[in-house]
């Protein structure tokens, strides 16, 4: 079996009813943590494009990154820099996740 270790992720838009991209990473997870988020994924995809799978937003991880800049590519307007995936967090609900508003705090705070 083929794994998933691309993980495209988003944080929440201003109303929180949105997820809105950031960033993709390859990187942080075990082989091990590999297999069972490619399980999981291909158990909770809802559109497969072949080459990309948008599945339930349900997975929360915590990333680390270089910096921060601004970015047309992605929905959020940012982009994080050399972003790697630092553990998942099960204990964490989606609802938790960071948000548009936090995004812009880290992006003011490292260019003053």
């Amino acid at each position: 079996m083929g794994v998933l270790s691309d993980y495209t992720f988003a944080v929440w838009n201003t109303d929180k009813d949105r997820l809105v991209n950031i960033g993709k990473a390859y990187s942080g997870l075990t082989d091990v943590e590999i297999v069972e988020m490619t399980r999981w994924f291909l158990d909770h995809t809802l559109d497969d494009q072949r080459f990309r799978r948008t599945v339930d937003p349900e997975v929360v991880i915590e990333v680390a990154f270089n910096n921060m800049m601004q970015s047309e590519r992605h929905d959020s307007g940012y982009a994080l820099r050399f972003p790697r995936i630092v553990r998942l967090r099960p204990d964490k609900l989606a609802a938790d996740a960071d948000t548009i508003q936090r995004v812009k705090e880290i992006y003011g705070k490292q260019n003053r």
